[in-house]
């Protein structure tokens, strides 16, 4: 996930409110629902200890979304007074979050914002294909390619009507006519691949999307795969419903779960062996709290990997004014000359730094909810970008 658009949150000093909110059904009385836990999280904001100025910025922000057709909710964050950020969630939280504290709490954005790619469902068939963009907000058209329009099957009566034409010499020149239209048709379909592969490329770069999804027939879905550049390859998914169909909200989110899932699979295979020493004797990864708070004081982490459901997710470490001032000792930040000193969470410290320092952070929760194993240790880690 890129965090650079966290930056406005650390542009001023806390305490912050931070809540994340799901939309509720879309029901008669859902404004009025929305109304009541809009007023509810304001009280419980004032619980913690939040300024009356603050705990009404952020009950107005979230009345506000009484009519939202967002369709899975926000996170609010808000200082002073005043709601400093609203991010749109890309799914919806087991249950609100309600947060009063020196950091914005943001660890949560990596799973409920952080991942939602971007889907081009391209629907292919022998004479061209249609592209869809699709996302958590809907769909849209995103273009078409058309290819050549004949031939495109071996249609015998075609064919040989075709060969009935031609004069007795050429007839025996031309051989057999249902192999050389067969021929005619490969490459003809041969030549419409290459062509939705193009555009399908192209589009994919114009939209940025991170995921390509092929409807169609296998051999069709197939050689437009295998005419895709290599640096697609991965992005590609072939959907198992065949020419002709549609696919379903539900079979998108099928498809972009899975991606996301891969490509955290993906990162925790690489922060596992980059966890042994290299060639100089230093490792490549660092976990647990001590080394990720000597990385990113040093400006180390190239990547930062949260399990939230570890225990150092939580763990206090104390922060100074600055995303590079962060010590698991309180001592450690006046040794370090550090004059003023908070208390923040281990998880929402170490993304303040890699906002910083314009580093990606990524949830390796597997999608399933399946256990994510000891890796990282204590739930904390980071690949670096120099050892």
């Amino acid at each position: 996930m890129d965090l650079a658009f966290l930056h406005p949150l650390y542009e001023h000093q806390g305490p912050w409110a931070s809540v994340y909110v799901g939309t509720p059904p879309p029901t008669e009385d859902a404004p009025h629902e929305r109304h009541l836990a809009a007023v509810a999280v304001a009280r419980e904001l004032s619980r913690q200890g939040a300024d009356e100025d603050t705990c009404v910025a952020v009950r107005e922000a979230l009345e506000e979304l009484r009519h939202s057709s967002e369709p899975y909710g926000r996170a609010v964050f808000a200082r002073a007074g005043e709601v400093v950020l609203e991010p749109p969630l890309t799914r919806s939280p087991a249950a609100d979050v309600i947060r009063w504290g020196t950091l914005p709490h943001t660890a949560p954005l990596l799973e409920l914002a952080g991942e939602d790619p971007v889907c081009v469902v391209a629907y292919v068939d022998r004479k061209g294909a249609d592209f869809e963009l699709r996302g958590a907000l809907g769909r849209e058209d995103a273009g078409s390619v058309t290819g050549k329009q004949w031939p495109v099957h071996a249609d015998r009566a075609a064919h040989g009507s075709e060969h009935a034409r031609l004069s007795p010499t050429a007839r025996k020149a031309w051989g057999d006519p249902q192999r050389h239209f067969q021929l005619r048709v490969e490459n003809t379909w041969e030549h419409n691949a290459a062509e939705i592969a193009d555009a399908l490329a192209v589009c994919q770069e114009e939209t940025g999307a991170d995921l390509l999804i092929l409807v169609g027939d296998e051999r069709e879905k197939r050689s437009v795969h295998d005419r895709l550049p290599k640096r697609l390859h991965d992005l590609v998914v072939e959907a198992e419903h065949g020419a002709g169909s549609r696919l379903l909200d539900e079979d998108v989110e099928r498809a972009r779960t899975g991606q996301v899932r891969q490509r955290a699979e993906r990162e925790l295979e690489r922060f596992l062996a980059a966890r042994a020493p290299g060639e100089d004797g230093r490792p490549g990864a660092v976990e647990g709290v001590p080394a990720l708070v000597e990385a990113a004081r040093e400006h180390r982490i190239g990547e930062l990997l949260i399990r939230p459901d570890g225990p150092d997710a939580h763990r206090t470490v104390w922060i100074g004014e600055d995303p590079d001032q962060l010590a698991v000792r309180r001592t450690e930040l006046k040794i370090l000359g550090e004059q003023n000193s908070w208390s923040a969470r281990a998880d929402d410290a170490l993304i303040r730094s890699a906002v910083a320092t314009g580093a990606p952070a990524l949830s390796v929760t597997p999608a399933d909810g399946a256990s994510a194993g000891d890796a990282p240790v204590g739930g904390l880690g980071a690949l670096l970008r120099w050892a």
